[in-house]
């Protein structure tokens, strides 16, 4: 799962990817399996390549920015490996694979986060080890590139996210902006299914005018729960209501202010979120 997530984005194809994966697990012939890690990982890959396919001809129609589904919990979508981002599935992360081409995607991966060999990377993708080299290479510049520079403690995270629910809790907009960096940014996902911002919003005055504009214009109803979850590995809310999940909120924290809002309200990346306790 850990690896067909990050391949592809999507908990629902990341979940089609293993139940495909472990029938040709139980049809293949086990005596001739040399090292079930290496093929399960093969099996998973050249699936998340032929995922990935499909879903970049549905991205280009999607209806404005696409987030990765949000994964909520401590230790989901954990790596048993000690390479530095193996238990990195940051919304950061997550949209820069989304930029690399499926092959380097697969790639760095396998080699960077999963701990393949290149002999391995080579066999799956079908091409040379040195043409492995060069993919995985471009993909960890573009990633290194993407990725935040600043890691906050978990104190920092924990802090500044809770300014923030408290700041738009009391319809504070002075104090939402003081939490925001100046140069801050709100990437939007509802999908085209529900209302949503058509294009990411720019700038902690922006950003702070557009939330507490939903509010005002939508607001939470008396069942509504706003709760403080895990979301893609870091503090962030997930709010429910009336049964039903409504949005998920991610941050990048920077210099201890927020640097980037991942808001996620499209139904189909909410489906499979758990309710909470309750309800």
């Amino acid at each position: 799962m850990a690896l067909a997530y990050r391949m592809t984005g999507s908990v629902a194809d990341a979940e089609d990817i293993v139940q495909e994966a472990y029938l040709r697990w139980e049809r293949a012939d086990r005596d001739s399996v040399r090292d079930p890690r290496a093929f399960l990982s093969k099996t998973v890959a050249r699936l998340g390549l032929d995922a990935l396919k499909s879903a970049r001809a549905r991205r280009e129609t999607y209806v404005g920015p696409w987030l990765p589904e949000p994964v909520l919990g401590e230790g989901a979508m954990a790596v048993d490996e000690a390479t530095g981002l193996a238990q990195d599935i940051s919304m950061a992360l997550m949209m820069a694979l989304e930029r690399l081409s499926p092959a380097e995607r697969a790639a760095f991966l396998l080699h960077d986060v999963f701990d393949s060999s290149y002999e391995e990377v080579a066999a799956t993708l079908g091409r040379s080890e040195a043409a492995c080299r060069q993919l995985t290479s471009r993909a960890r510049a573009h990633v290194q590139l993407a990725l935040p520079r600043y890691a906050p403690s978990d104190e920092e995270r924990q802090r500044v996210v809770r300014a923030f629910g408290a700041a738009i809790l009391s319809g504070d907009i002075d104090a939402l902006q003081r939490v925001l960096a100046d140069d801050a940014v709100l990437y939007p996902d509802g999908g085209g299914r529900v209302l949503s911002a058509l294009r990411p919003i720019y700038g902690s005055d922006r950003v702070a005018r557009f939330l507490f504009g939903v509010l005002d214009k939508f607001p939470l109803g008396a069942s509504a729960q706003v709760l403080e979850e895990t979301v893609n590995g870091a503090p962030g809310f997930y709010i429910h209501e009336g049964g039903q999940p409504v949005q998920t909120i991610a941050f990048d924290i920077r210099d201890g202010r927020i640097a980037a809002v991942y808001v996620v309200r499209n139904p189909e990346k909410l489906a499979r979120l758990a309710a909470p306790a309750g309800h």
